[in-house]
């Protein structure tokens, strides 16, 4: 072992101290009262995200300041949910690359990097660097990397034990997703929809091993081949044409719940591969199990019982949000519930023994649907929603009312706290052909017409809601700014935390919504807080960096914020009440000045082109109308596509591969000229608008 190891070994050991060490099994998660630790991506099997510590309240939460940091150079997207075990954190940074810091000193004990960019080939075209959080189980580390697979690490060492390839290598799938642990499994799913012909699934695995216990697959495969079991024979008969041609979908990137008191793993199921249905199963159905909440039996993964929330979806309303369990009492009766707030638009609450529809409300505009029908547990959808006439606007867009940022509940004030996007979008798919229409392969392609274009929009579009799962009724909302939310802590304290778009941390009491207190972390927030406790004191701690799809691919929603690429901090903040650190002052916002070549004609039938090719190779980083939200440079101010050689060498050559730029070698230099008139035509149409804006 080297001395570095050692030291780290040591430091580990200093940390723990005299304290039993805790053994982080079924029976420490499941643990609603401990609050020392945080053991699980949603602290707890309910998945909550609620801690009952209360030396922080909110009486004394003003008094927060920091107490240390870690910057993190290098890090661009920080998503991660961090896990605290007898005081050493564990996180996943950009390409799964996990830290463990000793929580009183800050001071890294270890970093295991899994080379993803070198794993991913071509997947590295489909996969964004971000990973939302790693699982612990007893004495074990696991984390899912962005090219698909599931690693085992010693938590001591940072060592790896184990490796498995979860996912067909030679298909665009990725895992950003955090792993979960029960009964000596780990559970991970995919996601990829979107950029190829993929069918979804979970697999749990041995933790010792890494051996596969079981699967389960989301929709049904070819019928020619057989099916796996009788579930996946009922669900075929949802599905018209021949939809295993395009995969299906249905991927699990997120939502994934343990309930211990029934021994069910419950899965928030994805969007249709494509999204349009009509090229995906022609004459309608509904799809199973698109968007739904599908129960399984733990040890076996079979099939429970399933709950749809989007039948028949065509928009990306998917199911991946949290699932979040409680014991509630509805109509004087108690009820084990699962609470669930997909993009939809409506809040759910479910009797989990059976998965019998209790109530459904909408918590934002939805305008695709009326209401859901309690005798059928169905939609009422409005008409027109399935823009039947190639074009409809409706609340919300494919980011959803609510989209993976976790929400939180509280037990003592009975509310959940969720984060809310109030944004509409336009869904056609004029000049579409359905019949000809072919999955892509690395190529970004739901089957509508998206993204393309951009306006200079400034738009203040998200609120935290406190929400009445019982009652069904909102309690109080603050607004936010921008679009993009981030995910809720809340405390026994009475207070929820949540970090925002312009790069501040709030904390709200709990129970009326009133501001409390608010920090500047520098740069804006996609990841949520947690808390945890060490010799006795309570800290709160954020990953502040500036990732998620919203941020890649949103454009000028997301740019407004000016948290341009490569231009503020990556940290990992600690706050106590008795903090008095001072975080390093971070650079203002800053906004892409487009380029404008006056030798440059734009040729509008090229650019028309060049649209469509950006839009399939281009638009998952670096921003739709060629607006770039932060995660990657902006195109449209950037030298190198200026240049044919210099642009050619990045993207079809490779040059920078490892900093992440993918290498698109079947592009000709005809599509590349395409993309420059493109490129060239969005710089100019942002120049003529700052001009008219001055």
């Amino acid at each position: 072992m080297t001395k570095l190891k050692l030291a780290a070994l040591a430091a580990l050991l200093l940390t723990q101290g005299a304290v039993a060490a805790t053994s982080v099994d079924g029976a420490a998660i499941a643990d609603e009262k401990a609050g020392a630790n945080w053991l699980s991506y949603g602290r707890t099997y309910s998945e909550q995200r609620f801690s009952p510590l209360q030396q922080i309240t909110d009486t004394n939460v003003g008094d927060l300041g920091v107490a240390w940091y870690m910057d993190l150079p290098g890090q661009k997207s920080l998503l991660a949910t961090p896990l605290v075990v007898d005081g050493v954190m564990y996180f996943s940074g950009g390409y799964s690359v996990v830290f463990a810091v000793d929580t009183r000193t800050g001071k890294e004990l270890w970093k295991y990097d899994p080379k993803t960019i070198e794993a991913a080939g071509d997947r590295l075209r489909v996969m964004w660097d971000s990973n939302r959080g790693v699982a612990y189980w007893k004495g074990r580390i696991f984390v899912a990397t962005a090219d698909g697979r599931l690693n085992a690490i010693d938590a001591s060492t940072g060592k790896e034990v184990w490796s498995v390839q979860t996912v067909d290598p030679k298909l665009p799938y990725f895992i950003n997703g955090a792993p979960r642990v029960f009964k000596d499994k780990v559970i991970i799913g995919n996601g990829g929809t979107e950029w190829g012909p993929l069918r979804g699934y979970v697999t749990a695995y041995d933790t010792a091993t890494g051996k596969q216990a079981w699967r389960f697959y989301t929709v049904p495969g070819n019928p020619a081949d057989g099916f796996e079991d009788e579930t996946q024979a009922m669900a075929a008969k949802t599905w018209n044409g021949e939809w295993w041609k395009h995969g299906g979908g249905g991927t699990v990137w997120n939502g994934l719940t343990y309930d211990p008191d029934f021994n069910r793993i419950y899965i928030g199921t994805g969007n249709g591969s494509p999204w349009n249905q009509r090229i995906r199963s022609p004459g309608g159905g509904d799809n199973l199990f698109l968007c739904s909440v599908v129960a399984l039996d733990a040890d076996t993964g079979k099939y429970v019982w399933h709950y749809q929330t989007t039948p028949g979806e065509t928009w990306d309303y998917n199911s991946n949000m949290d699932m979040v369990l409680a014991d509630l009492k509805v109509d004087e009766k108690p009820v084990k519930a699962l609470m669930h707030a997909p993009k939809n638009g409506f809040f759910y609450v479910l009797d989990r023994a059976t998965g019998k529809l209790i109530s459904a409300e909408k918590i934002a505009r939805a305008t695709w649907a009326e209401r859901i029908d309690l005798k059928t547990g169905r939609p009422v959808e409005a008409k027109g929603a399935r823009y039947e006439d190639g074009e409809e606007l409706i609340y919300p867009s494919a980011f959803g009312v609510h989209n993976w940022h976790a929400m939180s509940f509280n037990p003592g004030t009975g509310l959940a706290y969720i984060p809310i996007i109030d944004v509409p979008a336009t869904f056609t798919d004029k000049g579409v052909n359905y019949k000809q229409w072919n999955s892509p392969s690395f190529q970004f392609d739901p089957g509508l017409d998206l993204l393309r274009d951009d306006l200079p929009l400034k738009i203040d579009a998200a609120a935290l809601i406190a929400w009445d799962p019982v009652k069904q009724q909102k309690v109080w909302e603050q607004k936010l700014p921008g679009v993009w939310n981030p995910g809720t802590l809340t405390t026994a304290g009475n207070l929820v935390f949540e970090g925002r778009t312009d790069g501040k941390l709030l904390a709200y009491r709990a129970t009326d919504g009133i501001p409390l207190w608010s920090t500047d972390v520098g740069v804006g927030v996609s990841a949520p807080p947690i808390t945890f406790e060490v010799d006795g004191k309570q800290y709160l701690a954020l990953l502040t960096g500036w990732g998620g799809a919203g941020v890649s691919m949103a454009g000028a929603i997301t740019a407004q914020h000016g948290w341009a690429y490569g231009m503020h901090p990556r940290r990992l903040i600690v706050y106590s009440l008795d903090g008095a650190q001072k975080l390093p002052k971070a650079p203002p916002p800053t906004f892409a000045e487009a380029l404008v070549q006056d030798d440059f004609k734009v040729d509008e039938m090229q650019a028309e082109t060049g649209s469509h090719l950006f839009l399939k190779n281009c638009v998952t980083c670096h921003g739709g109308g060629a607006v770039s939200g932060g995660y990657a440079p902006d195109l449209r101010a950037s030298q190198a596509v200026v240049y044919d050689e210099a642009f050619k060498e990045i993207v079809v050559t490779g040059s920078r591969v490892q900093q992440g730029m993918p290498r698109f070698h079947e592009l000709t230099d005809a599509d590349l000229k395409a993309m420059q008139h493109y490129i060239r035509r969005q710089a100019r149409k942002a120049t003529v608008a700052a001009q008219l804006g001055k």
